[in-house]
């Protein structure tokens, strides 16, 4: 077992180190639209209204990361390095193909957008500004979330790490000397619109240093699937006494019908959890603005111990593929074994921060009394939600490095299911008043976790352990 936990460890860690800098994207580029000379509350309010538009615009396309993470480490496991390149061809491929898709689509979307978003006009053009160069950086973006994928299926999440840190680290350099200037040449900087071009310079960095990565570390494997590719392309047939001993029957065909597959069960994934991420703040902005802050900033605040855990979900993720794909049924269970372990861990750890610290962490988000004071009734909210976060986030790994996505993508749509019924059963049977609102809101959304958590904990054994063959 200490092995194996080093193993977790190995995998999960750089992950972690990697999510601590998302937020600081965040950070810099407010701040640096704060010290600009024009007014800052509509520069901010641009750079958060352009920020959401892409959240929603990526979120659906997460499946990149995940199906190809997925199906590269099954491949890793039973050592077939010509299908681990296979899929990362596959999955830029799709990526690109997808961009495209979006560079079309950019007009129709931002108009869709600003029907659900409602800003002043001031806010509308700087963010219609940002949203209009960054749209560029789509085809890295895409690219970058394929590369993420495979580093994490190949084991090597510190590739993945370096990735991440090189594009978040060349961000804020980037953001801040374009959009203000390098002091002492006459170079002034290009104001707002720098931000978002120093976005696209990042995504396209990173995209590079995830290229030159692959060509330095995986030369093997790319040379190996050029040789191979010839005799593959001839017959599919052939195919069955080319793989290796004991791996499944996996032609070129095979191949490609189990990546769309995949793909599309995690894309329908995506859009339920986007349902109830959307649902949730449709809901909370009929509060009015003071309880829509507060229930704003108690999302945000709820996601902050997904950093930690989601780095011990990739290294779930990475292991349950790879021993899943040697036929590893002992393996496979104690991966996920002592994934949750540590997972949960974190989980207790959180629950005593967020109960002893949930009031100051509001006030580091807001200075805004009336936020703050709204906020103690929901508190218990907050401090309980790594219970069913943990799980539902850990589940989410393994089932993703077992590739059952069908029952992965059953489970999100019943916790859409969920989610809704709560709430309107909730608001027709108890008609609420007040913070009852509030409360019921929470109570949704605590079900859509809980289902998913339940779902996916009853079907483990009959859609992953079951499935192994010995």
């Amino acid at each position: 077992m200490r092995v194996l936990n080093r193993e977790i460890f190995r995998l999960a860690l750089p992950s972690i180190l990697a999510n601590l800098t998302v937020p600081l994207v965040g950070m810099v580029d407010i701040a640096v639209a704060g010290h600009l000379d024009s007014s800052a509350a509509a520069l901010i309010g641009g750079i958060s209204v352009g920020s959401l538009m892409f959240d929603m615009m990526y979120w659906n396309f997460g499946f990149l990361r995940a199906g190809t993470g997925g199906l590269t480490a099954q491949a890793y496991g039973r050592e077939d390095w010509d299908g681990c390149a296979s899929y990362l061809k596959r999955g830029i491929g799709l990526a690109l193909l997808l961009s495209i898709l979006l560079l079309l689509i950019q007009w129709p979307f931002q108009k869709l957008i600003f029907v659900f978003v409602h800003c002043s006009e001031e806010v509308r053009t700087l963010a219609l500004k940002y949203f209009y160069i960054r749209i560029w950086a789509a085809p890295a973006t895409l690219c970058l979330m394929t590369f993420r994928g495979w580093f994490i299926g190949m084991q090597d999440s510190f590739s993945s790490m370096l990735t991440d840190v090189t594009v978040n680290g060349v961000n804020i350099i980037a953001s801040i000397l374009l959009a203000l200037g390098i002091t002492g040449t006459s170079f002034h900087g290009m104001g707002f619109i720098g931000i978002a071009w120093g976005t696209v310079t990042a995504q396209y960095t990173g995209l590079l240093f995830a290229c030159c990565i692959l060509l330095v570390k995986y030369d093997v494997i790319i040379r190996r699937h050029r040789r191979t590719k010839a005799v593959l392309s001839r017959s599919e047939a052939r195919m069955d006494s080319a793989v290796s001993d004991g791996a499944p029957e996996n032609t070129q065909h095979e191949r490609l019908r189990e990546f769309f597959t995949v793909n599309r069960d995690l894309f329908i994934r995506s859009l339920c959890l986007m349902a109830v991420y959307l649902g949730f703040t449709a809901i909370s902005a009929r509060f009015g603005d003071t309880r829509l802050a507060m229930c704003s900033i108690m999302m945000k605040l709820m996601m902050i111990f997904s950093y930690f855990t989601d780095g011990f979900a990739f290294a779930g993720e990475a292991l349950t593929g790879r021993f899943f794909g040697r036929k590893d049924k002992p393996a496979v269970s104690a991966t996920v074994k002592w994934t949750f372990i540590w997972s949960m861990g974190i989980g207790l750890l959180f629950i005593g921060i967020y109960s002893i610290a949930g009031i100051p962490m509001f006030r580091i988000m807001t200075s805004d009394s009336s936020v703050i004071e709204a906020s103690r009734a929901f508190i218990p909210w907050l401090a309980l939600i790594p219970l069913l976060g943990c799980p539902a986030f850990t589940w989410d790994g393994i089932y993703i490095g077992a590739t059952a996505t069908k029952e992965m993508r059953n489970s999100n749509i019943g916790c859409v299911i969920a989610f809704f019924a709560v709430w309107f059963l909730g608001w027709i049977l108890l008609k609420p008043e007040g913070d009852g609102k509030v409360h019921l809101l929470f109570a949704a959304y605590y079900a859509h976790l809980l289902f998913r958590s339940l779902y996916q904990t009853i079907k483990y054994r009959t859609v992953i352990l079951d499935v192994i063959q010995k």
